[in-house]
């Protein structure tokens, strides 16, 4: 930590220095790792989750390196079990392993990995094809918060990789209480939603939070696309954003699973 802090300081005096997005990158890891740290760390590497969100239940099995993110849905033909994993994408009727078409195999799969993604926040952002930096310090409701901006590469960021994500982290103790992304809606034109946690609550040792899911009550004037999301936390501020609905996981279920060296 002492050199961390020494390499920063020298960092700040070299305006204008290749250095300094460099280090504005490890201080955003550093609160990266810490946030993750809080909410069980590395204990959601080996476990299995499984939830109610809405009208259906999921299930998240992370072995290491292997997952596999399972959606259930009941519907007129019975039990419909959708599996994304390692493997690629499967959907089952009735325990049926069924054709699916390829088009409608991203789709799935793009909405079942969002789910796991947003329930297990922030475990997920110290994967190989995350991009951080460091935006700096923002107060907000009162309190100061690590501003970092999240982007992702190409290869390996999945099919929505062209999205980008800025979290408020508490800078007391690192919890996520607020989250903003812009992603590209069908009409291809640009979307902006910001999220404020509530109902914190652990769960065999992982934490979990619900939260209120808001966008922009008006168009925000601004050229740049980065500009309208990282002026999302003002906008709630001024109640200048409605609530669009509640992101509200039930019904948690934690399996922690043994490592490798026990």
């Amino acid at each position: 930590m002492k050199y961390f802090q020494i390499t920063f300081f020298i960092a700040l005096t070299l305006v204008g220095c290749k250095e300094v997005s460099k280090t504005d990158s490890d201080l955003a890891q550093h609160v990266v790792e810490k946030a993750i740290n809080v909410v069980g760390g590395d204990k959601f590497k080996s476990s299995v989750i499984e939830f109610d969100f809405r009208d259906r239940h999921y299930k998240a099995t992370r072995d290491r390196w292997k997952f596999q993110y399972e959606r259930f849905t009941q519907d007129s033909l019975g039990v419909i079990r959708d599996v994304l994993s390692n493997s690629g994408f499967q959907r089952f009727i009735n325990d049926s392993l069924v054709t699916v078409a390829d088009t409608m195999v991203v789709k799935y799969s793009n909405s079942i990995n969002s789910v796991h993604y947003f329930s297990a926040l922030p475990f997920g952002l110290n994967d190989k094809a995350v991009n951080k930096t460091y935006l700096g310090e923002a107060e907000l409701k009162g309190k100061t918060y690590h501003k970092i901006k999240i982007t992702f590469n190409e290869e390996g960021g999945g099919e929505d990789f062209e999205d980008v994500f800025v979290y408020w982290i508490n800078k007391d103790n690192f919890h996520v209480d607020y989250l903003a992304y812009s992603y590209i809606e069908d009409n291809n034109d640009i979307g902006l939603r910001f999220r404020e946690a509530y109902n914190r609550r652990q769960v065999n040792g992982l934490t979990f939070v619900d939260y209120n899911n808001y966008k922009p009550k008006a168009t925000i004037n601004s050229e740049y696309e980065l500009d309208k999301l990282l002026v999302l936390d003002r906008k709630f501020e001024n109640d200048s954003l409605q609530l669009l609905s509640k992101i509200e996981l039930k019904n948690i279920q934690v399996n922690l699973l043994p490592k490798a060296d026990q």
